[in-house]
């Protein structure tokens, strides 16, 4: 039985012989994986556009700017509870339609934002946007995967993953000036129009692939025992808890430094620096998943270690912005990819636990950061990063036969 153009792409079969004898150049499908980056970019912004309109938005529910910031919690907390089980129980569906159900529920929970005067209403938007993050996260590498030539998998998914960076260092302050310009509902009507040229963008030319059948289903008991996998889930939870830790004070730290007014350059560096290391990643990664992943780890840790010995603020600081972008960038990319490869048959389970780590990482950050500013100050950020980092590289290094091989398969 011959394979389908769509299955050979998948399985990387070899592409078809041209009359000369010679194999076509393989691509990538550029235009289909920059609508999955636009998704990426409207899952992250719409989890960290809050954090830039809570003066506006907790005027307008009448709530505490506190309260107000738990909008950003309770999408973490829908994300987490919820991208395990609805990725076993849609394994079945057809992959666009799964992806135009999680994009169109971000067009409602950012619509429903955006009208909203009742703080518990926002709440329940909120959680809706968490539930379909949570449906596309556990997609998105995967579809990214399934729509390159083996060889070129890894690039793809950097195309996508590129949406992060992107969101963090141009679209939370664009949506910021739009909010304080127009009122932050405004920024939300934003979101939703972009999401619905994103729904037509992905309906005309995003390919579809077939979802599993009843005996391939994901079982995350399975997924969980396969060599490489356990090893990738723990780097993701605790380097992403390292990364949020500062991240998500960085304005407070920076404050520490005298450099309160400067978060949106260190900001804008800490991106630009991103997408080049989004850049490396995608260039390098079908052959040096370890060495970037250990690069990414060294890096992360350099700027903290530059940061903790700072007293006052900077150029320094700016390079340490540098380098944390530079290692954090490609990050996403490099998890999601080694995940994919050790979980093999069960890569969607394992993405979906991927997911759900990395949501519990984030709200566990937050977490922490506060306490740790309360019990020993802003200072002690950097150092709580490098103390994180430490097992990190320790089990990186240790993850040569699974998990962060030398060599990728088909590589």
């Amino acid at each position: 039985m011959s394979a389908s153009p769509e299955t050979a792409a998948a399985s990387g079969a070899a592409p078809p012989v041209g009359r000369e004898g010679a194999q076509p150049p393989q691509r990538l499908p550029m235009f289909a994986l920059l609508a999955l980056a636009t998704a990426v970019f409207i899952t992250s912004l719409t989890e960290t556009l809050p954090a830039g309109l809570l003066p506006d938005m907790s005027h307008d529910l009448r709530v505490s700017e506190s309260a107000t910031g738990q909008t950003v919690t309770v999408y973490a907390i829908g994300t987490a509870l919820t991208a395990i089980p609805l990725t076993a129980a849609t394994a079945g569906w057809r992959r666009k339609r799964l992806l135009l159900t999680a994009v169109a529920g971000f067009a409602v929970a950012n619509t429903v934002t955006a009208v909203s005067s009742v703080y518990g209403l926002t709440m329940a938007a909120r959680f809706l946007a968490g539930v379909a993050a949570g449906l596309a996260w556990a997609l998105l590498a995967g579809y990214a995967r399934r729509m390159a030539p083996v060889p070129l998998q890894g690039r793809a998914i950097a195309v996508a993953m590129a949406g992060i960076p992107v969101a963090l260092s141009l679209g939370v302050p664009a949506g910021t000036f739009l909010g304080q310009a127009l009122g932050w509902r405004a920024a939300f009507w934003a979101m939703t129009a972009l999401t619905v040229v994103l729904l037509l963008w992905t309906t005309a030319a995003v390919p579809d692939h077939p979802g599993q059948g009843r005996g391939e289903r994901p079982s995350m008991l399975r997924a969980s025992g396969v060599p490489g996998v356990r090893p990738v889930l723990f780097v993701t939870l605790v380097f992403v808890l390292a990364h949020t830790v500062l991240y998500a004070y960085i304005a407070t730290f920076l404050d520490g430094l005298h450099m309160g007014g400067r978060t949106d350059l260190v900001l804008l560096v800490f991106g630009a620096a991103s997408l080049l290391g989004i850049w490396i990643t995608g260039a390098r990664i079908q052959h040096r998943l370890r060495a970037l992943t250990i690069a990414s780890t060294l890096l992360v840790a350099a700027a903290a270690a530059l940061l903790a010995v700072l007293s006052e603020g900077g150029a320094p600081v700016y390079v340490a912005a540098a380098l944390w972008g530079l290692g954090w960038g490609g990050l996403p990319t490099l998890l999601q990819t080694a995940v994919g490869d050790a979980g093999g048959e069960q890569a969607d389970a394992a993405q979906a636990m991927l997911v759900t780590l990395w949501n519990v990482a984030m709200a566990g950050g937050g977490v922490l950061g506060g306490v740790l500013l309360d019990a020993a100050g802003s200072s002690s950020f950097p150092w709580t990063v490098l103390l994180l980092l430490l097992p990190v590289l320790v089990v990186v290094l240790a993850a040569r036969d699974h998990g962060f091989p030398g060599r990728r398969p088909g590589a």
